[in-house]
């Protein structure tokens, strides 16, 4: 009996090497063809291997005896991820290399050079394009998001199936085009940027904790995780000037003036990201999108010191209703994402979009964008069209990739609530139809109003940004007018400090020659009235 099951099994799992690798002769996608010398790729670091790309352009077969004419070479390759890690199907991260095993900055596929890579696996999703679709709808809206290409990958001579290949969230001039900061960078406008951060899993190594809970949820702590440069890239001045400026946007955020055009919120962030992540992440109902895998990124004041929202990541548990919260699991296309801190999830999500949503411009600005991108990007002809473009592509490749992974019909990966269709159609049937339930909810009961208020200005005029607020050593003044006067004066109206600017409008003053207390804070900028403000040193 033993013998026999034994047989079974070895014959099944043979088949399915013959149907994955012998068989396999030719694809339409790109192949992807990795040798790592028999050694087995770990999670935790990169091991040295070889790497062959394949692409002879459309209607020409791609086969794997083909030769590397996108890329063949060394490289890096690391099993990445958290959750999809666990899954059947690997996600890798890679690093094209030299022949001397250094970074090697290529273009692949159509895409800037880089030397950071991503395949990301599709055993979470059966459609092969939720990730996909929502990069491309944040590209569309104008923003970067990381570039795509699906493909198959061999390994060790093992088919893997279809994947995502895709471009690594990093500073680079054709990823997030924010300046290179480096080591020297600690003073002034260099110390400014740029910075990459985002809330994620985290530990006390690569994050700090907020001085702040969630506005409707006291008690909970958030953490921000360093993200590029690297924790261990970053030196103290650089740490500590991302962490002020965070809390400082936080606490006016969280002030009574905090929708003040100049002074408020508006100072701070790039309002058109975030809405335009809103919109993404709330069309998806992407259960991680505010508690995981939310980046922001902060260029130099030079350039553009705002806070801004994105790239937007991490999309295979979207699109779909999911035993998980009850807002996640709701069949009607009900529910809000950014609403998730309801649910205590793990990690706790800032909920900044609670208290922005509570200014009325936000909410209308919101709304008017929303029904904008209704009539283009989110309109329900372009969306079909963009899955049946998806849907053909794959037609000869995912009838091997469910030979490798037969899950079709079963309930794998996210916990879905819905029936699990047996077939790639049903799949994609069902992707188009959930897509259109949403979207119909979000049209009776996205917040605001639309075209009959008042929209809202983004940083007209002037605006400026003072932090840390309380301070010690010093505050850093940044404005979008040039200052020419910096005057503090106590409570009682006497001058304790003046501070002349020249030949910039950011300024890093000292403020350790103060006693500790209140002070007035005079500012006096070039073709405006003076503004003022008060600051706490302690």
């Amino acid at each position: 009996m033993k013998l026999a099951l034994f047989l079974l099994l070895f014959g099944l799992v043979y088949s399915r090497a013959i149907a994955g690798t012998t068989a396999f002769t030719s694809s339409n996608l790109p192949l992807i063809i990795i040798n790592t010398n028999g050694k087995t790729i770990p999670d935790a670091y990169k091991i040295d291997a070889s790497m062959k790309i394949i692409s002879n352009g459309p209607g020409i077969p791609n086969k794997p005896t083909d030769p590397g004419n996108v890329y063949d070479g060394k490289i890096g390759i690391e099993i990445r991820g958290s959750y999809s890690a666990s899954l059947p199907q690997k996600p890798y991260g890679i690093e094209t290399r030299d022949s001397n095993g250094n970074n090697f900055d290529v273009s692949l596929l159509g895409m800037p050079a880089e030397n950071d890579w991503i395949l990301l696996a599709n055993y979470n999703d059966k459609s092969f394009m939720r990730n996909t679709l929502a990069f491309d709808l944040f590209r569309k809206m104008g923003h970067y998001a990381p570039r795509t290409q699906l493909c198959e990958v061999l390994v060790n001579g093992q088919y893997q199936g279809i994947y995502v290949f895709t471009e690594k969230i990093k500073r680079d001039k054709g990823r997030v085009n924010i300046a290179n900061l480096k080591t020297t960078d600690i003073s002034g406008d260099d110390v400014t940027g740029g910075y990459i951060f985002k809330v994620d899993y985290y530990d006390s190594s690569n994050s700090w904790k907020s001085n702040y809970s969630p506005i409707d949820h006291p008690g909970k702590s958030v953490y921000f995780v360093y993200h590029d440069p690297k924790p261990t890239e970053l030196v103290y001045q650089q740490k500590s000037y991302l962490k002020d400026f965070v809390n400082s946007f936080e606490t006016t955020l969280y002030s009574n003036n905090f929708a003040n055009p100049a002074t408020g919120y508006q100072a701070w962030i790039d309002v058109q990201s975030f809405i335009d992540y809103f919109i993404v992440s709330e069309v998806s109902r992407n259960v991680d999108a505010f508690k995981k895998s939310e980046y922001f990124y902060k260029d130099k004041n030079s350039k553009d010191g705002r806070l801004h929202a994105g790239p937007v990541w991490d999309f295979d548990w979207a699109w779909k209703n999911i035993w998980d919260c009850y807002m996640f699991s709701q069949t009607d296309g009900s529910g809000w994402s950014y609403m998730l801190n309801d649910c205590n999830p793990w990690p706790t999500s800032p909920g900044w979009m609670v208290r922005l949503l509570q200014d009325p411009n936000f909410a209308n600005a919101l709304n008017q964008r929303y029904f904008e991108l209704r009539n283009s990007y989110l309109s329900l002809n372009y969306i079909n069209h963009y899955i049946d473009s998806v849907k053909t592509l794959v037609a000869e490749a995912q009838v091997r990739h469910y030979s490798q992974w037969p899950i079709l019909g079963q309930n794998v990966g996210a916990p879905e609530v819905d029936a699990i269709p047996n077939s790639y159609s049903g799949e994609v049937e069902k992707l188009r139809t959930w897509i259109t339930t949403r979207i119909n909810w979000l049209d009776k009961n996205m917040p605001g109003q639309s075209a009959t208020t008042i929209p809202i200005v983004y940083n007209q005029g002037l605006s400026y940004r003072l932090f840390p607020n309380p301070a010690t050593e010093y505050v850093y003044l940044e404005s979008s007018g040039d200052l020419n006067l910096i005057e503090f004066f106590t409570i009682l109206g006497t001058k304790a400090k003046v501070c002349r600017v020249t030949e910039t409008s950011d300024k890093k003053i000292s403020v350790s020659d103060l006693p500790h207390g209140t002070y007035v804070l005079k500012m006096y900028f070039r073709n405006h009235l003076p503004i003022s403000t008060k600051i706490l040193i302690n």
